[in-house]
């Protein structure tokens, strides 16, 4: 394998270069001409396409229906709810001609889809009969943040879903809320095998226009937290300014409560940076595009009798995602490597000798630990293997997040800790936005979330005042 094709940094020495060499040399995504976009390439797109297929299958589980929404939103309809605008305002990209005519009104390229939507429910809910309302949209949005492109995570468009849902009361939107809160712990979990922390975001924090905001954290190896999803209960505020209205069965008009909630492709640079190591991209099988890759290795002698025995194991394990390298004028240890590098989760080598004794060799991605295995139990053992790997890298990656969890009463102690990134810092805290404000500016840390559970016992970790809250601190991408 020649050297540009490897991973030339370690992952703890420089950890960007790092996660910018396995996107592109695990051939995920690439640099777009088009400044702060991004290619996303077949390998990548296969990933998210797993993702999508678990979550778009919860989705619908859960009684929600896809739809699709223009990606031009008119000016007048962003501007009519005065919050939302101002949080989107720096980020929105706006088409001011259509061929060589000049649009009489600008269309902002869809940053978030609330405004276009709601214009439309308003149209279609008259009775408490039309509730609730679950729609979800598959789509791309535009954002056109400054800051510097980071493949995945931080780029001007990217793919995401968003459900946009109306109920006749809160409490049923609460319920929306953190049902589908749950069911992003699902893909981070049981799917990506990372560990997340639910909580409710503060009122710095909460999406613009939201009543409340409650989000999946998780934390990356340089310690750095990242906001994994989110999911919102709207109140009643949206449903005043598009006058999304019901008839109840008391026969009053009402206005209804919107919950809205989504995952985006940021999902993929979590991925990488939880599980890959030195040698690439490492995958866990749940969300691999092949599970297994068979590497047969070829002498001039018994080369037909290894490729048999190959193809005989590749037709085994048809129940598996499986791909056989049987490509000429490459070395088997070339294969291994590029293999390696686009992180399959299980390796199959068979050569001669292992032709002879009836065999082959499993190596697992995650830990380099190899077994001979007889062919006859192949299959039974690359199931046992692909389960063992996943669950292995969950609890690899709860164990780190274990041990970057800290609880902190004194804030000189919270400050050294945030010299270093510090990991996820779990602080008393007043709820007084000033307290997070100053957090924010004095060490860079800005609050994860509030957790559903647990009671405040002492004083707040700037003030010194009583604590109201418990809230996690973490400096975030």
């Amino acid at each position: 394998m020649s050297e540009d094709e490897g991973i030339t940094v370690k992952k703890d020495e420089n950890f960007s270069e790092w996660y910018n060499q396995v996107v592109l040399r695990a051939e995920l995504a690439d640099f777009s001409p088009v400044k702060g976009c991004m290619v996303i390439r077949p390998y990548g797109f296969q990933i998210w396409e797993k993702i999508k297929g678990y979550l778009d299958k919860r989705i619908q589980e859960t009684g929600h229906s896809n739809a699709y929404f223009p990606l031009f939103i008119p000016e007048n309809l962003l501007q009519k709810e005065a919050d939302h605008v101002e949080g989107f305002s720096p980020e929105v990209a706006w088409v001011t001609q259509g061929g060589n005519t000049p649009l009489e009104e600008r269309l902002a390229i869809r940053p978030t889809s609330e405004t276009i939507m709601y214009t439309m429910y308003s149209k279609w809910i008259r009775s408490y009969r039309d509730l609730p309302l679950l729609i979800n949209q598959w789509a791309n949005v535009v954002r056109w943040e400054t800051k510097m492109t980071k493949l995945f995570m931080r780029t001007r468009e990217f793919l995401w879903q968003e459900g946009h849902t109306v109920h006749a009361t809160k409490e049923e939107a609460d319920e929306e809320v953190m049902k589908m809160l749950h069911v992003y712990e699902e893909v981070y979990e049981k799917i990506l095998a990372i560990p997340v922390i639910l909580g409710k975001k503060t009122e710095n924090e909460k999406f613009a226009g939201a009543l409340y905001t409650t989000t999946c954290e998780a934390l990356m190896p340089d310690k750095k937290a990242v906001q994994g999803c989110t999911s919102h209960n709207l109140g009643q505020h949206f449903s005043k300014v598009f006058d999304i209205t019901f008839t109840d069965k008391d026969e009053k008009k009402k206005y209804a409560w919107q919950t809205s909630w989504g995952l985006t492709t940021r999902t993929i640079a979590t991925l990488i940076m939880v599980h890959s190591d030195d040698k690439g991209l490492v995958l866990p099988p749940e969300v691999a595009p092949i599970e297994a890759v068979i590497v047969p290795i070829l002498f001039k002698k018994g080369k037909e009798s290894v490729i048999e025995a190959a193809v005989a194991i590749k037709d085994s394990l048809s129940s598996f995602r499986v791909e056989l390298d049987d490509r000429e004028g490459y070395s088997a240890g070339y294969k291994f490597n590029h293999w390696e590098v686009r992180g399959v989760p299980v390796r199959i080598e068979v050569g001669p000798r292992d032709v002879k004794n009836n065999q082959a060799v499993l190596v697992r991605r995650d830990s380099g630990e190899k077994r001979t295995v007889p062919i006859e139990c192949i299959n039974e053992e690359v199931k046992t293997l692909i389960k063992d790997i996943q669950s292995n890298l969950f609890n690899k990656a709860e164990a780190f997040l274990n041990e970057n969890t800290h609880v902190v009463d004194d804030y000189e102690e919270f400050m050294a800790l945030m010299k270093d990134n510090g990991g996820i810092i779990k602080v008393n805290w007043c709820g007084n936005a000033g307290c997070e404000e100053a957090i924010k500016d004095e060490t860079g840390a800005t609050s994860s979330c509030i957790p559903f559970e647990g009671s405040p016992n002492g004083k707040c970790i700037y003030c010194g005042e009583n604590a109201n809250e418990i809230v996690y601190f973490a400096k975030h991408y």
